[in-house]
């Protein structure tokens, strides 16, 4: 299970308890301390009183359980303009807005796809670039964002 995914096992329901959405985790390594990003959202928008609220009750969680046993920042942020996208149900629940896509592994020749989201449909992310639709498989998305 990637480090990912076992952080938003840990912490989703807390945060939900919170009143907040869990949009998607981030772990990036490769400067002097690795990068753990955690993205909330929620019907009113979310401010500076609301990261720090969810980084105090998941700070507690990481400590308790140490998924990540060397140093790293901690950061609890909104989505933004161009929300980033992780799970199947965010390109359903986006499905027609405009969207960049990176993948691991090419797929069809390609790796970067900016275009059109049309849904979600058997593991595969559906989006429309220059009037041809291509599946993504969801298993080998590297970074999907909203176009702001």
């Amino acid at each position: 299970m990637a480090i990912t995914d076992q952080i938003e096992q840990l912490v989703e329901s807390s945060i939900e308890t919170l009143g907040y959405e869990l949009v998607g985790v981030e772990y990036i390594q490769g400067g002097p301390d690795p990068i753990l990003r955690i993205y909330i959202d929620a019907e009113q928008g979310i401010g500076i009183e609301d990261c720090e609220r969810v980084s105090h009750q998941v700070s507690g969680i990481l400590d308790v359980e140490e998924p990540i046993r060397s140093a790293y920042l901690l950061e609890i942020s909104s989505p933004g303009f161009d929300r980033p996208l992780f799970k199947a149900r965010d390109f359903e629940r986006f499905k027609g807005a405009e969207a960049k896509i990176s993948m691991k592994l090419p797929v069809n020749g390609r790796r970067n796809f900016k275009g059109i989201l049309e849904g979600f449909s058997d593991g595969d992310i559906l989006i429309e670039v220059d009037g041809e639709v291509y599946a993504l498989p969801l298993a080998k998305l590297a970074k999907a964002r909203l176009v702001a």
